[in-house]
């Protein structure tokens, strides 16, 4: 690392971000962590920017592929610019180098989980389409028409319990909406501002499925959860229950979905998250055609999408940045590879 001195205190770092949203707030980053060095490699050729990734003290990203990871031998922090690091090729990592994250999307994301509800449960995007092709039908035109519930007549059902399984239930709650939930561990203590009406272990999942209007998938992706929501789980819903998922993709088998949702099984579903990235002109990302469906909410995981979720983010990386530059502890640390022994 450089000796130089950094305005403020601290010694001046090499810092490379890679990460293309992140880059948007460069002000922010620049103007909270210090006079430091910065490469915005976003745009760069591979070739400038493994050279750059070479200088690297700091490494600001998205993802971070094994060839990437191999060129940045020199970092002492790779700071993912989101709450997953699944994309950070550890292995290939130089020794000693510290992961951290960062998070600010649940409140967002919550907003977005309610929204939906509430265009699944006023049948929005069914009128919207009948709408735009000339047909007006509603309670006072067609008796087959349903009314619609208040937020306050549902339950909804959270699967996981983190920050954004949390902030569901927080503002759910405050909507006026009977909360429960099933996480890994039952008995630990609620997050601050967190009301339930029951909390289960990850055992009681169809007791939730069973029992709720609404089933909101918010479970990070791993061994445990892959296929998490299947046949047999969407078959223990309410035939007028939604499920809305803003986890991973892979966490619900998506034929699986798909036939609920085109057999009418279950009432509905919105779905933020997919199986994979867009390629080959594939969009939604799907083996089956979601798009075709009048009964599903689709968006391009953009819920936790919010300015002021990259804002803060900014000001966590560059905080954290300047920390390491005085020889601080580094605040949410996912994983510190220790040094070799010398």
């Amino acid at each position: 690392m450089s000796t130089t001195a950094a305005a403020g205190g601290g010694q001046s770092l090499q810092v490379v971000v890679t990460d293309p949203i992140i880059s948007r707030f460069e002000d922010t980053l620049r103007s909270d962590a210090g006079a430091h060095r910065w490469d915005m490699a976003a745009s760069w050729s591979p070739e400038r920017r493994a050279a750059a990734l070479a200088r690297a003290d700091v490494v600001v990203c998205s993802s971070l592929p094994p060839h990437e990871a191999e060129a940045a031998a020199k970092a002492r922090l790779v700071h993912v610019t989101g709450a997953g690091y699944d994309k950070i090729s550890f292995p290939h990592l130089a020794p000693g180098a510290a992961v951290a994250n960062t998070f600010h999307h649940a409140r967002p994301i919550a907003e977005h989980v309610l929204m939906v509800t509430l265009m699944l449960s006023r049948n929005v995007v069914r009128a919207d389409r009948e709408l735009r092709n000339g047909t007006w039908r509603t309670i006072a035109t067609d008796s087959t028409v349903p009314f619609h519930p208040v937020l306050g007549d549902l339950v909804m059902g959270v699967v996981g319990l983190g920050s954004i399984g949390a902030e569901v239930a927080r503002v759910a709650a405050a909507m006026g909406m009977t909360v429960r939930a099933v996480r890994r561990n039952p008995a630990a203590p609620l997050p601050g501002g967190v009301s339930l009406d029951w909390v289960g272990g990850t055992a009681d999942l169809p007791q939730l499925l069973a029992g709720s209007d609404v089933v909101v998938v918010t479970v990070p992706l791993d061994g445990e959860t892959r296929g998490l929501i299947g046949a047999a789980e969407l078959a223990a819903m309410k035939p007028s229950a939604f499920l809305v998922n803003v986890a991973r993709g892979a966490v619900v088998d998506q034929a699986a979905l798909y036939a609920a949702l085109q057999q009418r099984t279950i009432a509905g579903a919105g779905l933020d998250v997919w199986w994979g990235v867009p390629a080959d002109g594939v969009v939604p990302p799907a083996e089956w055609p979601f798009t075709e469906l009048d009964n599903a909410v689709l968006t391009p995981h953009h819920s936790g999408h919010a300015r002021q979720t990259f804002e803060r983010r900014a000001r966590d990386i560059a905080a954290n940045i300047s920390r390491l530059s005085r020889g601080l502890e580094l605040h949410n640390v996912v994983r510190q590879i220790p040094a070799p022994a010398v």
